[in-house]
């Protein structure tokens, strides 16, 4: 059920599909990014956190998310990636990462993530 559900939301983070996130998306769902360094943002509630992903999305060029692997403990999923775009002078970026996630009444309450580098 809890890799469902992340699966489900990472397809949506792939299609740059924010409606899709937050329906799978508790109404207190966390997110904490990775920037600033060192400790990045810590985001709580819908507002914010559809705020995020929408700027998040209009700043990155042709993005791309590849689950490398996925694994699952109750309600807890760890998912390793890669996410690629493209510079604005047409430069392939990517980074690699982990993302750990927890799982409640089938909808994502908390996205912590973590980069290499």
């Amino acid at each position: 059920m809890t890799s469902t559900i992340v699966r489900r939301f990472n397809e949506a983070f792939g299609r740059q599909d924010v409606p899709a996130v937050m329906a799978l998306s508790t109404e207190d769902t966390v997110l904490e990014t990775t920037l600033p360094a060192p400790d990045g943002l810590r985001l709580c509630g819908q507002a914010a956190v559809r705020r995020y992903w929408e700027e998040f999305f209009g700043a990155t060029r042709d993005p791309r998310f590849e689950t490398e692997e996925m694994f699952e403990a109750g309600d807890r999923c760890v998912v390793r990636w890669t996410f690629h775009w493209l510079e604005a002078d047409g430069r392939p970026g990517h980074v690699r990462g982990v993302d750990l996630f927890r799982v409640r009444d089938g909808r994502v309450a908390e996205k912590l993530v973590y980069v290499k580098g």
